[in-house]
């Protein structure tokens, strides 16, 4: 029987990423259950770099993971990750308030952001219809990332630093005794001293499996379209749209719109397909908000972003399984944050307490330990 010393179940963004920090302190293999990783979330993602948007703990872990996607080590990958992509969150008069109290919010750790009229928010985004904005907040430093540079310099760099992939190895089996871990995945077995449970959507049926805490994961569905840009319509420099109460979202890539319902649909995880009424509903939102009239829907897809119930992450180890440490929960955030998450949980298996860095930011082992979610309820 194969041993490691460290098992992490799930290949998209959160278990690669954790694998390469993990494979500096011993052996590794992920187990990722589908034929390639990040079939799922991963692959479906429209991943947004972004300080101001989220709050709390996410907002810090952002602010972390600033320097590793400006920068990323030597070989890491060839083309850079991060890519300029202004964020522009808007409001109607009535919800104008919303969208100042975010702006304050934001500027306690983005100095950057800026909160703009309606008139304001219409230079920078011509496609806005006028009248329609009362105020917006403005995040000029934010970027669209390249997920898939992102998740494949990590799975790089694993196997440089010695991990193992194994494809196709859904975990059907776990079990602890005398401190090691018993693991069944397709007809195989293989033990380890610790597991890292980043199943994403079926972070919750891992858990369930190794008599781990209830930690309450919700995956919900989000769907995601592209539509074509009208014709004379240079998308190069317009910002990304965000209505302040999640109710639609778009943005430009390359001659074409992205756009979502942002909606947050409860699912039983599985490989989820988009929705047409959702798509439907997003464009009467986004044609009521601009003049952007949208006759084909070019492509359309569905992901799972799963959710703890005060949507920060859930990271650390078990407390009624030893040597089982979640990195699940990480909704939306999860590509983003996952240069500071993967280092939390490498630091944590290992030694037991945060990176200095993140001590400094004001992130708490206890924000994001799963032992939150118990005393919560």
């Amino acid at each position: 029987m194969e041993s490691f010393d460290f098992a992490v179940i799930g290949g998209g963004i959160a278990g690669a990423s954790a694998a390469y920090e993990l494979a500096d302190h011993g052996t590794v293999v992920v187990l990722e259950a589908e034929e390639t990783c990040g079939y799922h979330t991963t692959g479906r993602s429209a991943a947004v770099f972004t300080e101001a948007y989220e709050r709390d703990v996410v907002r810090l872990m952002a602010v972390a993971s600033r320097k590793f996607l400006e920068g990323p080590p030597a070989g890491f990958t060839e083309v850079p990750i991060l890519d300029p992509l202004a964020l522009l969150l808007i409001g109607r008069d009535d919800q104008k308030d919303r969208v100042r109290a975010e702006t304050v919010a934001a500027k306690e750790l983005v100095s950057s952001v800026q909160l703009l009229d309606g008139p304001q928010a219409e230079q920078l985004c011509p496609v806005l219809r006028k009248g329609y904005v009362a105020a917006a907040m403005l995040e000029p430093d934010a970027h669209a990332i390249d997920v898939d540079a992102l998740h494949q310099g990590f799975l790089r760099g694993l196997r440089q630093r010695g991990g193992v992939v194994r494809t196709s190895r859904r975990v059907s089996g776990l079990t602890s005794k005398g401190g090691t871990w018993k693991i069944a995945a397709n007809g195989e077995e293989l033990e380890s001293q610790v597991v890292v449970n980043a199943a994403g959507a079926w972070a919750g049926v891992v858990g369930t499996m190794a008599g781990a805490s209830p930690v309450g994961l919700v995956p919900k569905r989000r769907t995601a379209f592209t539509f074509a840009a009208p014709d004379g319509l240079d998308t190069a420099g317009l910002a990304m749209v965000i209505d302040v109460d999640e109710d639609f979202y778009f943005k430009p890539e390359g001659p074409q719109f992205l756009a979502s319902l942002a909606e947050e649909t409860p699912m039983e995880p599985h490989d989820v397909r988009h929705d047409e009424v959702d798509v439907a509903l997003a464009i009467e939102r986004i044609e009521a908000a601009t003049t952007l009239q949208i006759r084909h829907v070019r492509t359309a897809w569905a992901g799972l972003r799963t959710f703890c119930g005060d949507h920060a992450p859930a990271v650390g180890e078990d407390p009624m399984a030893p040597g089982f440490f979640w990195l699940a929960g990480q909704g939306g955030f999860g590509i983003m944050t996952s240069p500071a998450l993967s280092r939390a949980i490498a630091a944590l298996v290992v030694g037991g307490g945060l990176p200095r860095d993140l001590l400094e930011l004001g992130v708490s082992a206890e924000a994001l330990s799963p032992q939150r979610l118990l005393s919560s309820g």
